[in-house]
């Protein structure tokens, strides 16, 4: 008997205990499925063969059930052979993995109650939303409520408070309980240090038993495109409880490294392997002499307050000065901070200097005071891919701390933006929404981040309640408007969620638009700048709509989750979408799944490969797209920063065209996108869509180019020369390049 523990699909630096242990786990892919709910669905004998068969891996927003929150189950017949515990060496506990569950969850194994995570709406205490939480739950094998050898019956109540919902991001499974599953092999971002060729990390096996660990780790560094083996060693562990044992490697710092490792566990044929592709860094370190890394281009109001600080690298101590700035505006010299008010409509072409003692950078910066904002594609970072509902002002600040300490805001990323779980659950007497006590003075928060050259967003519904089960704007757009002018907030993320509750089924278009436009009319009325974001899950073709309603960018689909089948459906389903993008405003395909992500629970290393994330980001910039961090700030390793602070790769998302790339290739194996600049040049992104290394060829004719380029490899800010005919790229497992050719 052999059995092998092995990840499912990819989960880089991610301690893999989650994952199917027996060789004969059982995958429950499968699920009947119905809206509503009734205490009898829960007994093993109800008959649900009138309901309908879903995939537990996926929302059911994605299968059939588009705008449905709320209340619904799932039941899963399955057989348990009794081979699954003669064949295991713990034989005492069954585990039923459940992977993700939006929002709540409470499961009963054959009608007895094994579990529950989050509270219902109508608990005691009220709705409590767990959906980040993974479920697993155990049963005890001897438990009357297992059926050996025979049919058992899982039944799950879930309740989705808003957004997506279901049983998602994972594939749920039963198996066995094994000594294994105390073991932890992770490999921590943070830990990783890089120069310029190598890589120096650091792998950590944990024991989280009371009990010892003996067994043999085998490690392998290995070159994946060359399909050779870089370095090798094995190691004999002894692991006392509730400890660990630490292993360093010095590795290449460049694309297509992998390590692979194995423990086996002494006395038992109990494996656990696995094999990650390791990080590395392309951007190069940033020059010391000056480089200004701003938009040249600002939209605004006239008689609204200006707040804008020019992005700028270099050796410290940097002087900023701007010649040409409209009457009622000034600079700080030593901030680089822009600040007053433009009176009168116009345009103004400004030159901004930035200097040290090693020389100067210049640009030539246009503001335009109109009725445009957000002319190019927002920068900054949201709350809810870390923090969900648990966001706190002490987490907020400390992200907003750590973009600046990181150098983050030296690039343009600027909005440090609060979304679900701020307010109180009753508003003022004199129907003003109130901040919880996790934020006790907005005002005075926004006043800290806007001192720091940072700007300040917020969060709401144009339901009665949000998706996590906080205070609404319904009824109240207008106070609400003028609350958050008052708190001094720049950016508003308008989230549908309850809404479905004032729409019922109603499917006309202006019912979609209402409450988006009754915002509209509150937000224009502040003198005050609110970029205004429509977070509806790109319902009725908001991108044909959401400029009349003076929104700046609007979501275009459901939410993302940090695996490639989540990003690559929705970055690259967004290819129709081109016409609709433009200066003010924006397709928004959401959140950037890079660094720790959690959504309030546990964080962890996204599971996107590194490779992945280059594509992401390379895709999102080449999309305009509103870009916003979704990772706890805080805890920001080198890697990830590295991938947020490329200059040239950032220059392309807020191109001041502000045209989306638009996809010219398309086959199985290769996607090529792309995007119009504004100095003539293009920009151009080509993805291995494939799980293998690929060899891709750019045919500059089928593209509609000379035979002739003049390229740069955006990424490594490197001239490629002139490169003839039909350059041939080596590619890995969905990764990408990013090019940027020469307009002449």
């Amino acid at each position: 008997m052999f059995q092998k523990i092995t990840a499912t699909f990819a989960c880089w630096l991610l301690s893999c205990a989650a994952f199917a242990q027996h060789k004969d786990a059982i995958f429950l892919d499968k699920a009947q499925f119905t809206t509503g709910d009734d205490p009898a669905w829960s007994f093993p004998g109800f008959d649900d063969k009138t309901w309908k068969t879903l995939q537990t891996g996926q929302v059911w927003q994605a299968q059939g059930f588009d705008n449905y929150h709320g209340f619904a189950w799932y039941r899963i017949h399955v057989f348990v052979p009794s081979s699954l515990r003669e064949n295991a060496f713990w034989k005492d506990s069954l585990r039923l993995f459940l992977a993700h569950v939006n929002d709540v969850d409470e499961t009963y194994f054959n009608g007895v109650k094994v579990g529950k995570t989050g509270a219902f709406p109508d608990d005691a205490g009220g709705y409590v939303s767990k959906w980040p939480a993974t479920r697993e739950y155990h049963i005890a094998a001897e438990a009357a409520a297992v059926k050996w050898d025979a049919e058992n019956i899982i039944s799950i109540k879930v309740y989705d408070g808003g957004g997506t919902g279901g049983i998602f991001m994972g594939a749920p499974y039963i198996d066995m309980l094994e000594k294994t599953d105390g073991l932890a092999i992770t490999m921590a971002a943070e830990d990783i240090r890089y120069d310029a060729d190598k890589a120096t990390l650091t792998l950590t096996v944990s024991n989280s038993y009371s009990v010892y660990f003996d067994g043999v780790l085998k490690t392998k560094i290995l070159d994946a495109a060359a399909h050779g083996i870089i370095t090798q060693k094995n190691a004999v562990l002894h692991i006392r409880p509730l400890d660990k044992s630490v292993f360093h490697f010095t590795v290449p710092n460049r694309p297509g490294v992998e390590i692979s490792w194995s423990f086996t566990q002494t006395g038992t044929t109990l494996v656990r392997s696995e094999k990650q592709t390791l990080p590395y860094t392309l951007t190069p370190s940033p020059a010391d002499l000056p480089r200004i890394n701003s938009a040249a281009v600002l939209g605004l109001h006239p008689g609204s307050p200006v707040l804008f600080k020019i992005a700028a690298t270099g050796k410290k101590p940097l002087r900023y000065a701007a010649s040409g700035l409209p009457a009622g505006v000034q600079i700080d010299p030593s901030t680089g901070m822009i600040g007053g008010v433009v009176t009168d409509s116009g345009s103004y072409p400004v030159v901004i200097t930035v200097s040290n003692s090693l020389g100067k950078a210049q640009q030539h910066f246009n503001i335009v005071a109109g009725a445009r904002l957000a002319l190019t594609p927002p920068m900054g970072w949201n709350s809810w891919n870390c923090w969900g509902i648990n966001v706190s002002a002490d987490k907020v600040m400390q992200s907003a701390q750590a973009l600046i300490d990181k150098g983050l805001i030296d690039y343009g990323w600027t909005y440090i933006n609060i979304d679900d779980g701020w307010q109180k659950p009753v508003r003022a007497t004199d129907s003003s929404v109130v901040p919880n006590e996790k934020f006790d003075d907005m005002m005075a928060l926004g006043t800290w981040l806007h001192s720091r050259g940072l700007k300040f967003g917020i969060y709401s519904s144009p339901g009665p309640r949000t998706c996590g089960g906080y205070l609404g704007s319904y009824r109240n757009e207008e106070k609400d408007a003028s609350t958050y002018a008052a708190w001094g907030v720049d950016y508003l993320k308008y989230d549908w969620c309850s809404y479905d509750e004032i729409a019922r089924n109603d499917s006309a278009l202006t019912t979609f638009i209402k409450p988006y436009s009754i915002m509209d009319e509150a937000l224009q009325k502040q003198k005050r700048d609110i970029v205004y974001n429509l977070c509806q899950y790109g319902m009725r073709d908001v991108w044909k709509w959401g400029s009349q309603v003076h929104a700046q960018s609007w979501r275009t689909t459901e939410d993302i989750e940090d695996t490639w089948q989540s990003f690559s459906s929705i970055g690259f389903g967004q290819a129709r979408l081109y016409p609709y993008a433009g200066p003010g405003h924006w397709n928004d395909p959401d959140m950037m799944i890079v660094g720790k992500v959690g959504w309030g629970q546990d964080l962890h290393p996204t599971r996107l490969t590194p490779d992945e994330q280059y594509t992401h980001v390379s895709l999102w910039c080449l999309l305009s797209a509103p870009l916003l961090i979704g990772c706890d700030l805080s805890k920001l390793d080198a890697f990830t920063r590295n991938l947020l602070t490329n200059s040239e790769v950032l220059a392309i998302d807020q191109d001041v065209l502000g045209s989306q790339a638009q996809r010219m290739v398309e086959n199985d194996s290769t996607q090529v996108w792309v995007k119009q600049l504004a100095d003539g040049g293009k920009a151009i992104g080509v993805f291995n869509m494939t799980s293998g290394y690929s060899h891709v060829r750019l045919p500059w004719k089928e593209l509609g180019f000379r035979r002739t380029q003049r390229v740069r490899d955006a990424w490594r800010q490197k001239s490629l020369g002139t490169v003839q005919n039909v350059p041939r790229l080596l590619l890995p497992p969905h990764g990408s390049v990013l090019l940027k050719l020469a307009s002449n």
